[in-house]
Order: C-alpha cells, then structure tokens, then sequence
C-alpha cells in the first residue's frame, strides 16, 4: 500500500505549496475582451441581460481599450451595432461603417493594442441572420462574396485579426484569398471553426441586437450533439488557410476543446460566451455563488480543458484576480 508514505494532502496543506504544483495557468495576456460598438458620443449603455457589460460608442470604448492595455489583456474583439441595417448588412462593408471607425481611432490612439474583429452580418442586417436570405435560408455563396467584402474594410481600417464566425462553407478560404489579393496577407484569420448552435448565446443577441427576426441559425451553426463533426469543420477552416480556430461555446464544449487540442498544432481559443457570463452573474447577485471564486474556476476549466486563449467578458476582472495573486 502507498499510503501512509505517500499523501496527496502534503502538496496541498498550505497556499505557497498549492500555488507552487499547480498544473494548469493562466496570464492576462491569454484573455480576449468582448466589445459592443455602437455611434452617438458618450454612450455608455448597460446590457440588461449582461450586468456589467455595456453598448459603448467610439469615445467609451477607447476607455475600455486603454483598461484593456492596462491590466496586460491579450487584446479585444469589437462587434458592431449599426444606425442603419439593411438585407444585405452595407454597414459591414462600409469604410464608414461602426466597427471600421472603432478600428481606425482604437488603432490610432493605441497602436500596441491587439484588436480583432468579428466577422458576420448578423448585427448589420435587417432580418438578423448571418447572411443573405434567399427563399427564408441563408445563401451561402453570396455570403461569401459580403464575407469578403466586409473582411478587406476591416483590413483597410487596420483590424489586427480578422474572426470569421458565420459558420458559411468556404468562408475561410475566401476571406483568405480576398485579404491576400487585396495586400492584406500578413493578416491572421482567427476561425470560429466550431461555433454550435448554442442556447447560451441569447444575452449576446440583446447586446448586439442580432436576434434572429424569424427562424433560427440552425441550417448553418453546429448541432450541439456532434463533436466528430466539429473536428471535421475545424480540420476544414485549417486546410482552407485558418491561422487559429475557436470552439464556441466553452463550459458545455470543453470535450470538444480538448479533442481539437490533441489533434490540431495550432492556437486554439474558446469564447465563454454570454450565457455563460450571465449565469454566473445571476447566481452570485442572489448570494448563491461566490462570484469571484465561480468565475476563476470556470477560466480555469477551459484553459485546463487545452485553450490557449479564451475571450471573456470576465476579461477585467480576471486579470485584477490574478494581479493580485501572482503579481502579474
């Protein structure tokens, strides 16, 4: 018998000792901060479904930016909320439109700073899905020609990465072969590469009001029972020139992060999406949770599941966390 001369307990029996062993870790610098861009001046609107969490205009979201740089965050993934939508999102395309201004003056004021930008026509379009309708169903060809478009305005605007997440077949290979025609070849695609069709997104769509006007995503977003073919469109997105993937969501995907891990030698990232964020919120506001405690755990669980990265809109807080444990 190994016991009594071997006892797990002796490498937990103070916080130096725990501190000192533990397996799994993470910096500021692996986390990613969700924004919502919208015009006006000094907006700063909160998001009911997301305590905490803000619809911000240009001017506000630089304050969030500089946070960002202060606290050593890996950067932040804008999402823009248009004046105007129509069929086919213009705004998107637009080097007027929202998330190009937010890239320009984030880029202008913080050159260091990492900025991503998501890619899809859900927030710019009228009819809330993530292309252009053709007979009530996402077309998947045409959007890839408004992919492409809105990729190279996001490029021209100075976006840092460019985050497909649409879920269209050949959305990658497209988008690359745009940037790249266009001269934009240094610029890495960050695939959402398995985005599932996921009920913990709802929050998400009242922050960037994106909720679907009729129907549902389904015909293009992953069924949440299959995990082989999540490995499928993940090997696809890498073959079709994705520099990094995502599984999205995290907490009831980390089988799929790990699996993606092992096979796939690229930097893979998680999205602890909205819902995930705000039930959390919800539980500790009512003294059922210790906020802080649930939410490091949490973090930590993807990062332990093989994410190199996550984006989180626990992002702030989580680096004050470990600023104060480790000194980052």
């Amino acid at each position: 018998m190994s016991f009594p001369i071997h006892r797990g307990r002796r490498l937990r029996y103070n916080p130096a000792v725990r501190r000192l062993v533990r397996e799994t870790r993470f910096a500021p610098s692996q986390l990613i901060y969700p924004l919502f861009v919208r015009p006006g001046r000094g907006v700063r609107d909160e998001i009911g479904a997301m305590p905490g969490q803000y619809q911000l205009s240009v001017d506000t979201m630089l304050e969030r930016c500089e946070l960002s740089l202060e606290l050593g965050l890996g950067g932040v993934i804008l999402f823009g909320i248009p004046a105007h939508k129509d069929a086919t999102g213009t705004d998107a395309m637009d080097d007027e439109g929202i998330i190009q201004k937010a890239v320009r003056e984030a880029k202008r004021r913080f050159p260091e700073l990492l900025v991503i930008t998501d890619l899809c026509m859900c927030e710019y379009t009228d009819h809330g899905h993530c292309g252009q309708l053709v007979d009530g169903d996402v077309d998947n060809d045409a959007t890839l020609e408004l992919l492409a478009a809105s990729a190279l305005a996001q490029a021209r605007a100075g976006s840092d990465v460019i985050a497909p997440s649409d879920m269209m077949d050949g959305r990658v290979a497209r988008v690359r072969g745009a940037l790249d025609e266009g001269g934009f070849e240094k610029i890495p695609i960050l695939a959402y590469a398995a985005k599932f069709a996921s009920s913990f997104y709802g929050p998400f769509r009242e922050a960037a009001e994106s909720a679907p006007k009729q129907g549902d995503r389904k015909s293009y977003q992953m069924d949440p029972m299959n995990a082989r073919e999540a490995i499928k469109e993940v090997q696809m997105d890498i073959e079709e020139g994705a520099d990094m993937v995502m599984v999205k969501p995290a907490l009831p995907y980390l089988d799929v992060v790990t699996r993606v891990r092992e096979l796939f030698d690229v930097p893979l990232f998680a999205y602890n999406v909205s819902g995930e964020y705000s039930l959390v919120k919800a539980a500790a506001a009512n003294g059922w949770v210790d906020e802080q405690k649930v939410m490091m755990e949490m973090l930590g669980s993807i990062f332990r599941a093989g994410a190199d990265g996550v984006l989180t809109y626990f992002a702030p807080e989580a680096a004050m966390v470990l600023r104060e444990e480790y000194g980052r």
